[in-house]
């Protein structure tokens, strides 16, 4: 299986280094599941001062950052089929599970622009094909939210994860929160394992986790708890029809 290529453009490269090395997604590094590469616009610059960023036309606080390095660096890059190019902004679409699954499934190369400052020239946005954001709040730079994306991505690749049923079954997978889990001891401080988890009939466990599954999402988040209701009802208008 041919790898994901993974290419990021930031002003903080060295924010990438550990993602590379803890846990199960470093291993699919090390193991050639997926492929990173970091690269910063401050090496693409042609004066002394390595200058990515300057006044914005019109006045205004911050700096906004330049067009040149970026495009110079995103050429630099290069181009793999099944590409998608993504950038990390407040004013992006809210990210969602069912992107990270798009883009391991349909992206042989994800190549994300992490922006910095008051943000990008207007220009630097016509080399995305996706803005993204993580919600309705600003961070001082796209790093925490393009490394969100690499894990969340590269989890759902073939061989990071040992078990892919734990990955069918998890929140957000199909609507529906994800039910609650148990271990050993059977009791601790007076809380207790349900009984079901502990009987041994596949069928019970499954409703009981199917039931859990629904009126935690009920009471947590209704929105998401609509949406799997439209969706089992148009399953089973088909289904009638």
């Amino acid at each position: 299986m041919q790898p994901i290529r993974i290419d990021v453009i930031s002003l903080f490269p060295k924010s990438f280094e550990k993602i590379k090395e803890l846990g199960v997604i470093g291993r699919s590094f090390s193991k050639g599941i997926a492929e990173l590469n970091v690269y910063n616009p401050r090496d693409f610059t042609n004066d002394g001062y390595h200058k990515v960023d300057d006044q914005p036309y019109g006045g205004g606080a911050g700096m906004v950052l330049k067009p040149e390095p970026f495009f110079e660096a995103f050429e630099s890059i290069p181009i793999c089929e099944n590409r998608k190019v993504l950038m990390m902004t407040p004013q992006g679409k809210t990210l969602s599970q069912k992107d990270l699954f798009r883009w391991s499934k349909g992206c042989s190369q994800l190549v994300i622009l992490c922006g910095q400052y008051e943000g990008f020239d207007e220009r630097i946005r016509t080399l995305a094909d996706e803005e993204i954001s993580l919600g309705d709040f600003v961070l001082t730079g796209g790093e925490l939210a393009a490394m969100i994306i690499i894990n969340g991505v590269v989890r759902l690749l073939p061989g990071t994860i040992g078990s892919s049923e734990s990955l069918e079954d998890e929140s957000h997978a199909n609507f529906l929160l994800e039910h609650p889990h148990y271990t050993r001891p059977v009791k601790f401080r007076d809380l207790e394992v349900p009984k079901v988890l502990r009987s041994g009939n596949h069928a019970e466990i499954s409703q009981w986790r199917q039931d859990q599954r629904e009126i935690r999402t009920k009471n947590r988040r209704p929105e998401l708890y609509q949406k799997w209701l439209e969706r089992e009802r148009l399953y089973n208008d088909e289904k009638d029809n």
